[in-house]
C-alpha cells in the first residue's frame, strides 16, 4: 500500500522523442537537467535514447557524471559550470563542456591538459537572453582564443550555440532578431578559421515551432516529458507524469468551520473534510492555496485553505469520500482530471516548475512502461 507517489510513463517519454524526431533533420538532444525535470534523470535519458535521442544535455558537471555512472555513453553536454570544478573528470569521462568567456576556456584548456586528451568545447555566445553567453562584443575574443587553443592542442571547438528568450510566444519579433544575431556570429566563427560540427539554438518550443532554427541539433527539454512550451498547444505530445496520494483522514465539520492555517477558507456548510498527506515538502505550490486543482471519485475539487508542508484538506460537501480513496493531483488529462498546466495556471507559475517540484525523497517514483 503506498500513501503518496508519482507515476512515471516511460512509454510516453519515448512517444514524445519519437514525435519531436520526426519533426527534424537534425540531430537531437534530450535535456534531462534537473533529475530530468522530476522525472528521474537516468530513466528518462535511457528512454530517451531508446526512442532515437542521439544527445543528453545537463546543466552540472555532476549530473553529467552520473550519467556516465550509469553507463549511459551518449553524447554529453554539461554547460553551467562553476570556476574551480575538476573538469578533467568530465573530459576523461567524454563529456562536453559549454564555454562561454575566456576563462571558461582557460579552464577547459587545463582541463583537456590534465586530461591528456583535447577537451570537447561548445562556444556560447548571447544572443539576447542576457544570461549565459559571450557578448557580441567579447565574441571576436574568445573565437580567436579557442582557435588558438585547439591550434595548440588542449580543446576541440565542436559546436556553437546560443539560447532564445521568446520562443514559447510563437511569431515574437525577438526570435527573429536572436535568430539573425545567432548568423552573425556564426559568420564571425567561419572567419576565425573555426569549423565546429554542431551549431545549436532550438529548445523546445523552437523544435516543435521554429524549423529554421533547427541547425544541426536541437535541444528540446519540457517537449520530451509531454508539456508544451507553448501556452493551450498540444503538438500530440503526451505527459509522462502522474502525482497522486491516498485521503489520510475524513470528517465531517459544520458550517463555518475555518479550514487550515489562517481558515483562508470556511464551509459554507455541513461538509466532509477530507486531509491528504502531500504539502509543498513534497511539491505541492502553496501559492495554489485555495485554487489548486485535484480529482477525487471522478470529481473535480479545489485545494480548500492552505497548502501545508505536510498535507492539504479538500471539502468534498456531502460526496461520498473515505479514507484511502485516490486523488489526483495531476497526470495528462485524459480522463478529465488536471494537468501540470492547470497547476501552473493556479499556481500562477510554468508547467516546468510544477513537475520539477515532484522530486521530494519522501515521494517515490514509479516507473510504468518498459524500463530500457
Amino acid at each position: 500500500m503506498w500513501q503518496a507517489e508519482v507515476r512515471v510513463d516511460l512509454d510516453a517519454i519515448r512517444e514524445n522523442v519519437s514525435r519531436l524526431r520526426a519533426g527534424t533533420t537534425a540531430e537531437l538532444m534530450a535535456v534531462v537537467k534537473g533529475d530530468g525535470y522530476g522525472h528521474g534523470m537516468v530513466p528518462a535519458a535511457r528512454a530517451a535514447l531508446a526512442a532515437g535521442a542521439d544527445w543528453l544535455g545537463v546543466c552540472t558537471l555532476d549530473e553529467a557524471l552520473a550519467l556516465r555512472a550509469a553507463g549511459l555513453d551518449a553524447p554529453v553536454l554539461a554547460w553551467l559550470l562553476a570556476p574551480g570544478l575538476p573538469l578533467h573528470t568530465g573530459v576523461v569521462a567524454g563529456v562536453d563542456l559549454g564555454v562561454a568567456s575566456l576563462s571558461q576556456l582557460d579552464e577547459a584548456v587545463e582541463a583537456g591538459r590534465r586530461a591528456e586528451r583535447p577537451a570537447r568545447i561548445h562556444l556560447k555566445i548571447d544572443t539576447g537572453l542576457a544570461r549565459g553567453g559571450a557578448t557580441v562584443a567579447d565574441w571576436p575574443a574568445l573565437l580567436d582564443a579557442a582557435a588558438k587553443a585547439q591550434s595548440d592542442g588542449p580543446v576541440e571547438v565542436v559546436g556553437v550555440w546560443s539560447h532564445f528568450v521568446y520562443a514559447d510566444l510563437p511569431g515574437h519579433p525577438t526570435t527573429d532578431r536572436q535568430l539573425a544575431v545567432f548568423h552573425e556570429g556564426l559568420a564571425m566563427v567561419e572567419r576565425a578559421g573555426l569549423r565546429p560540427r554542431y551549431r545549436h539554438l532550438a529548445n523546445s518550443a523552437a523544435t516543435l515551432t521554429r524549423p529554421d532554427t533547427h541547425f544541426d541539433l536541437v535541444r528540446p527539454g519540457l517537449a520530451v516529458y509531454g508539456l508544451s512550451p507553448v501556452p493551450g498547444e498540444r503538438y500530440g505530445l503526451r505527459p509522462a507524469m502522474t502525482a497522486r496520494a491516498r485521503v489520510m483522514l475524513t470528517k465531517r465539520v459544520p458550517a463555518g468551520a475555518g479550514v487550515s492555517y489562517g481558515h483562508t477558507y470556511t464551509t459554507e456548510r455541513d461538509a466532509t473534510l477530507a486531509v491528504v498527506p502531500l504539502g509543498y515538502a513534497d511539491g505541492v505550490p502553496r501559492h495554489a492555496s485555495n485554487t489548486g486543482p485535484v480529482q477525487l471519485g471522478g470529481v473535480r475539487r479545489t485545494i480548500s485553505g492552505r497548502v501545508c508542508m505536510d498535507q492539504f484538506v479538500l471539502d468534498c460537501g456531502d460526496d461520498p469520500v473515505a479514507a484511502g480513496d485516490v486523488v489526483t493531483l495531476f497526470g495528462d488529462g485524459s480522463d478529465g482530471g488536471p494537468t501540470a498546466d492547470d497547476w501552473a495556471e493556479a499556481a500562477d507559475t510554468i508547467n516546468y516548475e510544477i513537475v520539477t517540484r515532484f522530486g521530494s525523497t519522501r515521494v517515490p517514483r514509479v516507473y510504468d512502461g518498459a524500463v530500457p
